[in-house]
Formats: structure tokens, C-alpha cells, sequence
């Protein structure tokens, strides 16, 4: 069933082990043709409040390079106070007769330079490459994460939804603390350090999720990691600018070079939901719900074809052996319980807590559950029509 605000899908990919990334020199200041290409880019993309900054206070890093080409990170550190956070994309550089074309993750034209790149690994291609779908295409909100944090740990959720930088839109960050205070990514994907406490995971299709305020977090460069692999643990770093109260991490969400809304999303079976203002909101997991303050218990990842039943303030949803309410009872499942979808078919319809739909859904044991009591992250079938 469809969620509450608009997103993008994610296709699933495998869970890496950690690798060395290419075999670099340590970082070091950028030419001064790429860094200005970079900061030009870089300034061009930051909010209203990030291009007052001086050019001059760019971080552009070239952590790769090989003449023609040029990889690294571009950071635009924010001010050391409340809802400020710094501006930060992983580039990919390339010269030719004209100068240099860059391009940052997320955006198209960074997997195709990815593909054409010597200085790009196979695990980062395998990423970076892979289409990138437009933002809210389908009303598809899979992910494929987990929450950031062990699975079968409970941490707080000290904050709802807010924006990267503080109250501005869009909301796509939330704080979380507690538990082991050990910070692990939340799905698959390439690693890189922004700067020391902000470390970015880039996901297939221009998905990539950030986490701040680390305290000893990697040191890494392109590295492959599995979804639960360490970054850091939790704490109150402010190396590029922004504030922290309490160890903590901020844990923000990105598709296409830009942060989108985490309202909605299927995270550690939890969909986020915005509150009347920024960091007020919570989360939702079947009909449980939990506010800014309360505890989240990390369920895991959600599968591409599976649900949460969310019996919409019921205990239980009925299973049938046909698409309707005209069918055989046949048992019932758990308010909250994971199901998989086998396909889907129109039949009675129903209204559930994100509208009216008659579609139902064929779960994996041959029974039959209205699509408008699970949550699956699609508006529509989850794995395709019976």
C-alpha cells in the first residue's frame, strides 16, 4: 500500500564485505583548475545559506588522480551553531581541450563518467552505474535499509524528522541514540569520509544515506560494505560545522544528489512520519506508532517483495483462500508481523490507513490478504500480478 509522502525506489543489491578501495596516495589539496570547477559546482548546489559562504572556505580533496581524471570530496563546512550542517557531495572530475566536467554523486552523468573511469573500482561501478530513477517515480519508497544500528538493538529516537541543515525542508534526517552506541550502515553500498565525523554510504540508483556527529568513525575511500558494517559510534563531532547535544547520530537520506524527504520511507520496517513542525514526528511500525523521544527496535531490512501488516488499530488481518471478503477464511496474521507477497489481483476493496484499494495481495503460503492492510513501500502490486 502506498506510503505518506512521495519517494523512490531502490532495486536490491547484495550485501558486499568490506574491500580496500583503489590503491591511492592520502588525500591532498586539488589542482587549482579542479578545485575551482569543483567549488563552482559545489556553490551552485548549496541552499541560500551555504552560498554567503566564501568560496575560499571549500574543502575540495582529490583523493584520487591520475592527470585527466580526478576523484575525491567537496565540503562546504557550515557555521558552529543550531540547524547548520555542512554541504558535502563525493566528484568525479575529467579534462579535455574545454576544461573540467564534473559531476557529483547521485546525478546521471556521474555514473556515466564512473564507467568511462580508470580511477573508479569494479564495486564502485557495479554502484555508480546502475540507473539512476527519477525521484518519486511510482510511488515506490522501498529501500532495502535497515535501521542504523544493530539489528535486534532498541535506541531512542531523539528526534523526528527534520531537515539535514536543521528546520528547513526537506526533512530528510532523523537523530538517534543509545543501544551499544556502535553506528552501521544502513544498506550496502560504497563508503567515503566527507570529513572526520561524516561519513556517506552510496547505494545503487543514486540513493545514499549520511551519518554525523561520529566519534571514531573509518577513515575510507570507496570501500565496499556490507549493510550492518561499522562507521563509527555515536557521538557530538562537529568537525564541519553544525551543533550536537548529546552523543548521537544524524542520519539523513539522499536520492539524485539531494536530500529527500525520510517521511514515508520503509527504514528498519519503520515508516518515518513528519510532525506538525521539524523534529517533532515519529515513526511507525503496523499500528504501533512512536514519537520523537520514544524507542525503535530494528527490525532489519524490509524485502523488495515483502510487508508489514498494518491492521490500521486492529489486531489482527484476516487471511482468505481468494482476492475478497467472498472467499474462505483461512487463518489470520499479526498486527506488525512480516509477510512476502507472491503477486497480486483486484478483488473487494477495502479502505486502510493510506486509503482505498481493491487490490490483494498472494502471500508465499498460498493465502490472500487486502493490500490496503499492508504496508510495502508501492502503490501497487509489490511482486507483480497473479
Amino acid at each position: 500500500m502506498r506510503r505518506l509522502m512521495l519517494s523512490c525506489a531502490l532495486a536490491a543489491i547484495g550485501a558486499w564485505a568490506t574491500a580496500p578501495a583503489p590503491a591511492t596516495a592520502a588525500p591532498r589539496p586539488a589542482p587549482g583548475p579542479v578545485a575551482d570547477a569543483v567549488t563552482a559546482k559545489l556553490l551552485g548546489s548549496a541552499d541560500a545559506a551555504a552560498r554567503t559562504a566564501d568560496a575560499q572556505q571549500a574543502r575540495i580533496s582529490v583523493t584520487r588522480s591520475n592527470g585527466r581524471w580526478a576523484f575525491g570530496t567537496a565540503v562546504l563546512p557550515a557555521d558552529r551553531s543550531a540547524d547548520a550542517h555542512p554541504t558535502g557531495s563525493v566528484f568525479l572530475a575529467r579534462a579535455d581541450a574545454r576544461g573540467w566536467t564534473v559531476a557529483f554523486d547521485g546525478e546521471a552523468a556521474f555514473g556515466d563518467l564512473a564507467a568511462a573511469s580508470p580511477l573508479v573500482s569494479e564495486t564502485e561501478k557495479a554502484v555508480f552505474t546502475t540507473p539512476v530513477t527519477p525521484t518519486y517515480a511510482g510511488s515506490d519508497f522501498r529501500t532495502g535499509m535497515a535501521l542504523p544500528f544493530a539489528v535486534g538493538q532498541t535506541w531512542t529516537l531523539t528526534s523526528g524528522p527534520h531537515g539535514w541543515g536543521g528546520a528547513a525542508a526537506p526533512w530528510s534526517s532523523v537523530d538517534l541514540a543509545g543501544g551499544d552506541q556502535v553506528v552501521r550502515a544502513a544498506r550496502a553500498g560504497t563508503a567515503y569520509t566527507m570529513c572526520t565525523g561524516w561519513i556517506r554510504v552510496i547505494h545503487d540508483r543514486g540513493y545514499s544515506t549520511d551519518y554525523y556527529h561520529l566519534w571514531n568513525s573509518i577513515s575510507v575511500n570507496g570501500a565496499g560494505v556490507a549493510q550492518g558494517a561499522f562507521l563509527g559510534n555515536t557521538g557530538t563531532d562537529v568537525t564541519c560545522g553544525g551543533s550536537a547535544t548529546g552523543r548521537h547520530v544524524h542520519f539523513g537520506l539522499r536520492q539524485n544528489s539531494a536530500y529527500v524527504p525520510i517521511a514515508g520511507h520503509g527504514i528498519g520496517k519503520w515508516d518515518f512520519v513528519s510532525g506538525a513542525a521539524a523534529y517533532q514526528g515519529g515513526a511507525r511500525h503496523g499500528s504501533a506508532y512512536v514519537g520523537a523521544g520514544g524507542g525503535v527496535y530494528n527490525y532489519g531490512a524490509l524485502g523488495f517483495n515483502q510487508g508489514v501488516v498494518d491492521a490500521n488499530g486492529g489486531g489482527t488481518l484476516t487471511r482468505r483462500s481468494g482476492p475478497g471478503t467472498g472467499y474462505g477464511v483461512l487463518g489470520s496474521v499479526a498486527d506488525g508481523a512480516t509477510v512476502t507477497v507472491s503477486c497480486s489481483a483486484n478483488g473487494t476493496s477495502h479502505t486502510g490507513r493510506y486509503g482505498t484499494t481493491a487490490l490483494w495481495d498472494r502471500l508465499s503460503d498460498g493465502s490472500w490478504v487486502s493490500d490496503a492492510y499492508l504496508s510495502t513501500g508501492v502503490n501497487g502490486p509489490v511482486n507483480g500480478w497473479c
